[in-house]
């Protein structure tokens, strides 16, 4: 048994995110809206690939990401609540954005844990996955002090504003929520302490 165990938590390489599509950069813009009903669908693991690298993939040699940060100092963490994706198991997982992979570090699903966490957002639970934006506010105010607490919220609208056109170019849904209960969303995903959670966003099928 703890050797199966072991065998699970091996980081999990997520396919390499698509480069170009058909897709016009005005339309994603003029398609992109906040969706709270989803269909049944499951996604795919080149589904959440995308989502996931348009948050905070590398697309450079130095190490930058798709989402600008203040001094490159690169605060955010991501986290995914995998529900109902075709050939990934339920559980949480740690995107590893330098290898573009999943570390699963949790084998329950926490979509409706995340909903009871955010008051009035039962909807949540329908979503096929929900992926968590938390920030480490030192990375950013060992450079900027107290200021560095500001980027790391704005880089969180960046890397928030890509998964919405992603999402709709992708013909999913998705919508930020930021209004819940920070300790109990620490909790429930047993958050480092110096990680805070700044959003959720439940993803799936329009």
């Amino acid at each position: 048994m703890k050797k199966a165990q072991q065998m699970q938590r091996q980081p999990i390489q997520l396919p390499r995110p698509r480069l170009k599509s058909g897709y016009s950069f005005e339309k994603v813009l003029g398609e992109r809206r906040s969706v709270r009903e989803y269909s049944s669908e499951e996604l795919t693991l080149a589904n959440v690939s995308q989502l996931l690298w348009s948050a905070q993939g590398v697309t450079h040699p130095e190490g930058w990401r798709t989402a600008p940060s203040a001094g490159a100092a690169f605060p955010l963490e991501l986290y995914l609540a995998a529900g109902k994706v075709n050939g990934l198991a339920q559980g949480l997982y740690r995107y590893r954005a330098d290898q573009h992979k999943l570390i699963q570090i949790g084998n329950k699903d926490l979509r409706a844990d995340l909903a009871g966490a955010a008051p009035g957002q039962e909807w949540m639970k329908g979503s096929a996955i929900i992926i968590v934006i938390a920030a480490v506010y030192d990375r950013a105010t060992r450079k900027y002090g107290q200021r560095g607490i500001r980027y790391a919220h704005m880089e969180v609208g960046h890397a928030a504003q890509n998964v919405y056109l992603q999402a709709a170019s992708l013909n999913l849904g998705t919508a930020l929520i930021g209004a819940f209960d920070d300790k109990r969303v620490k909790e429930v995903l047993k958050l480092p302490s110096d990680e805070q959670p700044l959003g959720l966003m439940p993803v799936g099928g329009r």
